[in-house]
């Protein structure tokens, strides 16, 4: 197969999968987890907390987190969970920083879903996993930082 076909061959196969997976999930998500925002452990000095989950499903979440007079200034995400749980892990970094401790203490895994515009619903427990995970890693930190 003469290289030109082979990669309109993987870019059609491409696109089907996406839009197999948009079926399922929703655009939204299918961005998210196909490019991770705030992916990644940053460097040690810029962690003021961190905290690792594994969930009811077994998927396990990292948050770290860079907070400054308590205001959530870097939040960071790893996991080793499916697509939804990337897209949850995303949306919540996204949404808590530039706030405080008190804001993302209060969120509910009904806002993230709605954020991400609805997860399926056996998948609804990735939202619960990026709350959990968040505000573990906020009282680790209150418990370091009194």
């Amino acid at each position: 197969m003469p290289s030109d076909n082979l990669d309109k061959w993987v870019e059609e196969i491409q696109k089907e999968i996406f839009e197999e997976e948009v079926k399922r999930y929703n655009k939204y998500i299918v961005e998210l987890f196909q490019d991770p925002k705030n992916w990644g452990k940053p460097p040690e000095d810029q962690i003021s907390a961190w905290h690792a989950y594994e969930g009811s499903c077994g998927d396990t979440m990292q948050f770290f987190l860079k907070i400054k007079e308590n205001i959530i200034e870097k939040a960071n995400f790893i996991t080793d969970g499916c697509g939804a749980t990337i897209a949850a892990g995303s949306q919540i970094t996204m949404m808590v920083e530039g706030k405080s401790l008190e804001f993302a203490e209060k969120l509910k895994p009904i806002d993230i879903d709605n954020a991400l515009q609805g997860l399926p619903d056996d998948h609804k427990h990735c939202a619960e996993l990026a709350v959990t995970t968040l505000k573990r890693a906020i009282e680790k930190y209150k418990i370091q930082n009194p």
